[in-house]
């Protein structure tokens, strides 16, 4: 309790919401970056995406991020299994573990609003998934042009941008667990159901349901857009340049019929997956008690 009360002696006075909001987003980011289990978590998604670029580069496959190649593919995919775990898993012990630990309470005591520190809480906790996504893309990024692999900038700050907006998504749907769980071990093991059924049950009744139920391609398509996973899959794809036809006849539908429109498409996707489940975790923190 001690630490606790030296994290928020600085609210301890009447100050400005936005004050309060970087002091608390401060402690969280401070306490984010010093866990155990996001510095693994951390270094498992750079060691993956270094091995990655260190094979693409090395067999001199794909033409670094600019084109879908080798690198392109292979970041993409990590991106997909370690990004939504990491940030999934860090929103659903955000409240949930000072509420365990009965912190959430003396918090609340502090002239400070329920809004500031959910709010200075998420903000922490998305500057640590930052920091981690940069970290992470950033060395893939050094080890190509180490190579001499013809890599962009641009193309990489994209995957970077984009690998942060599903940050931010799983963040949000990792906070509204939070606040709906009064132990971190269940917050905890949700957030793992829930990657699960993102990255893989989805795809899975996607396709049975496209063939048990005779989908229209637009019909698959639409429902593509359900899954975050998907859309960013779908937008770094068309960002890279690379023909969504990979993605079968969704992908191929969904160039012909929008085109550069996709982008306004994914966006408006991202952002609902990123405030609507934060707006519901503030509705719920506003009425739940904090024991």
């Amino acid at each position: 309790m001690s630490a606790l009360a030296a994290n928020v002696s600085a609210l301890c006075r009447p100050r400005p919401a936005g004050r309060n909001i970087l002091t608390l987003a401060h402690r969280e980011l401070r306490e984010a970056t010093r866990s155990k289990r996001f510095i693994l978590y951390s270094v498992a998604f750079a060691a993956l995406g270094l091995a990655v670029s260190l094979v693409s580069a090395s067999v001199g496959g794909g033409s670094g991020l600019a084109g879908f190649g080798r690198t392109t593919a292979g970041l993409i995919n990590i991106v997909l299994l370690v990004v939504p775990l990491m940030a999934l898993s860090a929103g659903a012990g955000a409240i949930a573990s000072d509420r365990e630990r009965g912190m959430l309470a003396y918090l609340l005591a502090q002239p400070v609003s329920r809004l500031e520190v959910l709010l200075g809480k998420y903000l922490g906790q998305a500057g640590a998934l930052a920091a981690s996504i940069a970290l992470g893309l950033g060395s893939c990024a050094v080890i190509l042009a180490w190579k001499g692999a013809a890599t962009s900038p641009s193309s990489v700050a994209w995957l970077a941008g984009l690998s942060l907006a599903l940050a931010l998504g799983m963040l949000s749907l990792g906070m509204l667990v939070s606040v709906l769980s009064r132990k971190v071990s269940v917050a905890v093991g949700i957030a793992v159901f829930l990657w699960l059924a993102l990255v893989f049950i989805s795809d899975l009744g996607l396709m049975a349901g496209a063939v048990a139920l005779r989908l229209r391609i637009e019909e698959l398509f639409a429902l593509s857009l359900l899954n975050p996973l998907q859309v960013f899959k779908m937008w770094s794809l068309h960002a890279a340049e690379a023909t969504l036809d990979v993605l079968g006849p969704a992908g191929l539908y969904a160039t012909e019929e929008y085109g550069q429109r996709l982008h306004l498409i994914f966006g408006a996707c991202m952002l609902a997956w990123i405030v609507v489940p934060l707006a519901a975790a503030g509705a719920v923190f506003s009425r739940r008690s904090p024991t």
